[in-house]
């Protein structure tokens, strides 16, 4: 009968939440390392298995497309196992593929490695921010986002240059078999410690939502990634299909959501005004994040003539402070809300991408630094506070379905960012050189891509604009109860 008084387990004082912890953010450490582990890797694999660029890069287009197709059904799943059942389950999927992978003898074992193992990562993350937001009052909840904001951002930052030491020193299986033992570990120390938290409801499967959301996430995602596949960019009949496909796939699988009585992903998510809000936000921090991270290495690989290993040099402090940072940020939002922080955070952002769009060949060194570390810290002070701001606004039964939206965005919109910023790159720089009169020149074609990556720059600069204007309007958002929701069901004006 005690432990009936605490509404959320971590104001148990018997409660055992720290170990619970662990075994969630030791698994997803690396789930998430494991994504950017193998892209330095690339070239080491086409000279072993004898593939070309394309086929090699199924590595990361294969990763995404899988985990755009999981990771909505993630709220289902939520709701028809154990938190202890999924975490396990996914932990075992994860290690399958990685000890596959790691056993590999030709290319397509390699690659179905990889894939089983998208799986896992796919489901990890929404299972731990639903069950983090059901340990944790709303109050606290901001710290706590912020150390899975640490392992998101730590994780892939320190990805590349582990894997050059590893490829270097030990060969690329290895990349692999070191994973093996942590992931061992983690579902051990799951199996030990971890109960379950959520609250098995099985609700009725809707078979035709699945085809719909696999058809449309994947399409659209699959779209996007192969735009760099043809010359004809996103001009390619191939590209366009699959993009048109993908769309109406969404927007049938939006629709018959609103009409479900127990839909896979509950589209009233967006009925709260903070939440798509957060949404919002999320999606332009995310494509800010992209242009840099890989705009930035070819403008310094090309243009200044740098190596990787120094790219990444620089790109690391940037990254590790936003790692740091983010717990940091997490507790200013649990004191202040998310004003204090959103508001100086978005107009450092709009004016650090505004900087950047002015590079030229002869910027130092020290300015590509500064620009991206502003960008970085910028980015922990934005992206986990709106994210969990937007969350903390939803009922617990539409826990899953938040946190369900939210991690589908990361890989769509990771290829749509990847994709259109690319594409207009190119297409600045093709520009530049038709309008040159000495095409063919080094220097030219130098200030050509010059060219391109300060109109990416702009355009992140007129997006982050955006952002600015939604940190002056939001506020900080606190839990409609359930008889809240059903009013506001009959009266959606209720929530605005």
């Amino acid at each position: 009968m005690e432990e009936q008084k605490y509404e959320y387990l971590a104001d148990n004082p018997n409660s055992k939440v720290l170990p619970i912890m662990l075994a969630l953010i030791i698994g997803a450490f690396f789930a998430i390392l494991n994504e950017t582990l193998l892209n330095i890797a690339l070239i080491t694999l086409m000279d072993q298995f004898s593939i070309t660029l394309p086929t090699v890069q199924w590595m990361a287009t294969g990763f995404m497309l899988v985990m755009a197709v999981v990771i909505p059904i993630s709220a289902l799943l939520i709701q028809w196992f154990t938190t202890r059942q999924l975490f396990l389950g996914t932990m075992t999927v994860f290690t399958i593929g990685t000890i596959v992978a790691a056993s590999a003898t030709t290319f397509p074992i390699l690659l179905t490695g990889r894939l089983i193992q998208a799986v896992g990562t796919g489901l990890l993350m929404p299972i731990i921010f639903n069950v983090f937001l059901l340990i944790y009052p709303p109050h606290r909840r901001g710290k706590i986002m912020g150390i899975i904001g640490l392992v998101i951002m730590f994780a892939p930052a320190i990805g590349p240059t582990l894997s050059g030491v590893i490829v270097e020193y030990l060969g690329w299986r290895y990349l692999f078999i070191l994973v093996i033992p942590f992931a061992l570990f983690s579902i051990g120390f799951g199996y030990k410690y971890l109960i379950n938290i959520t609250e098995v409801t099985k609700p009725k499967i809707d078979y035709i939502s699945l085809v719909y959301s696999s058809i449309g996430f994947g399409s659209l995602v699959y779209g996007f990634s192969s735009v760099g596949e043809s010359a004809d960019g996103f001009a390619s009949p191939r590209v366009l299909s699959l993009i048109g496909v993908g769309v109406i796939g969404i927007a049938l699988f939006a629709v018959r959501q609103l009409k479900l009585k127990e839909p896979v992903m509950d589209m009233r998510v967006f009925r709260y005004p903070m939440f798509t809000h957060s949404v919002f936000l999320f999606l332009i921090i995310i494509m800010a994040m992209f242009a840099s991270e890989i705009i930035l290495p070819i403008y310094m690989q090309g243009p200044l003539a740098l190596s990787a290993a120094t790219a990444g040099l620089i790109l690391l402090p940037g990254s590790i402070l936003n790692g740091v940072m983010s717990p940091f940020m997490g507790s200013l939002f649990d004191k202040f809300g998310p004003r204090v922080l959103m508001i100086p955070a978005t107009i450092v952002l709009s004016g650090t991408m505004f900087m950047m769009s002015r590079l030229t060949l002869d910027t130092p060194i020290w300015v590509v630094v500064t620009s991206y570390i502003l960008l970085m810290l910028s980015v922990s002070a934005i992206m986990m506070p709106a994210e969990t701001n937007g969350l903390n606004q939803l009922p617990k039964r539409l826990y899953p379905h938040g946190t369900a939206v939210m991690s589908t965005l990361q890989p769509v919109a990771g290829a749509i960012g990847v994709s259109v910023f690319i594409s207009i790159m190119n297409a600045r720089q093709l520009h530049f050189l038709k309008k040159s009169t000495t095409p063919e020149d080094a220097l030219t074609a130098d200030l050509a891509l010059v060219a391109g990556v300060e109109l990416v720059y702009f355009i992140a600069f007129a997006m982050s604009l955006v952002a600015v204007v939604l940190s002056f309007i939001v506020y900080r958002a606190t839990p409609q109860e359930d008889v809240q929701e059903s009013n506001s069901l009959e009266n959606p004006q209720s929530l605005s």
